[in-house]
């Protein structure tokens, strides 16, 4: 009897210590083994795939190769104009060794977010306010770049950044409002007035046209004379220029018989 649970008991322990040894990694899945503490530097990194890992000696930490998605919480920035704005941003990232990413680091996860923050603050600092409203781009990328210099040493590769919201203080929305409404205000005039300066011009044109041929006027002027009669409703009076009856007086005068 006691021989057949000692039995039982044996393996019911080789059946554990199996379960603890078979590791089983996914295709994104890397793991970085520890013998006695230390990693071999050619075969600390195993995976995908069956691994077995010895009880006791052996510890395997498991890490994903798949990129990262991680939003950085909002952050109080003073601009170099000195407006107090609140920024938040998305930064996408990727273990690119998991060696470094477990061994140089002790959570690159929170790490990578206190320098994105710290970085936010440092760059969007240094920019001015339309800098940071009009040039989202530029800095997006100075925003990469450095991120990327400081994770680089623990096998972290930042792949791209993107700030997404800058909340601006109700005054200086308002401010915004003004100016973008000045601004508009200001450009209606400027086509106003080149819009005159184009009209006077060509009114100037046709003066010149008139005066070097008289009959370019008495057209024009039948043309208005033409355009008012179009109202029904009205009784227009129209004085006839001296200009446009003396070619008929001049005949007429010829026709008649001298007393």
């Amino acid at each position: 009897m006691y021989g057949i649970s000692g039995f039982a008991v044996a393996v019911a322990i080789i059946v554990m210590v199996l379960a603890n040894s078979i590791k089983i990694l996914k295709e994104y899945e890397r793991g970085v083994l520890f013998t006695l503490g230390r990693v071999d530097l050619e075969r600390g990194v195993r995976g995908p795939g069956l691994i077995i890992v010895l009880p006791v000696i052996q510890k395997i930490v498991r890490v994903g190769l798949r990129t990262v998605t991680m939003d950085v919480p909002s952050q109080d920035v003073i601009t170099r104009d000195n407006v107090t704005v609140k920024v938040n941003a998305v930064i996408y990232f990727k273990v690119m060794d998991a060696r470094r990413a477990v061994v140089e680091v002790e959570d690159f996860y929170y790490a990578t977010s206190l320098i994105a923050q710290t970085t936010l603050r440092s760059v969007l600092g240094q920019s001015q306010l339309d800098d940071l409203l009009a040039k989202r781009d530029e800095i997006n990328i100075e925003l990469q770049k450095i991120i990327d210099q400081q994770t680089e040493p623990w096998g972290i590769k930042v792949t791209n950044v993107e700030v997404k919201n800058v909340d601006l203080p109700e005054s200086m929305q308002r401010a915004i409002a003004m100016q973008a409404e000045a601004e508009r205000a200001r450009r209606a005039k400027v086509i106003s007035a080149e819009g005159e300066f184009q009209a006077s011009q060509k009114i100037a044109d046709a003066a010149e046209i008139i005066q070097t041929q008289p009959a370019a006027l008495q057209l024009r002027y039948l043309q208005t004379i033409l355009a008012m009669s179009g109202d029904k409703n009205s009784t227009i009076i129209v004085p006839l220029p001296l200009e446009l009856i003396k070619p008929f007086l001049a005949g007429h005068e010829k026709e008649t018989p001298k007393g």
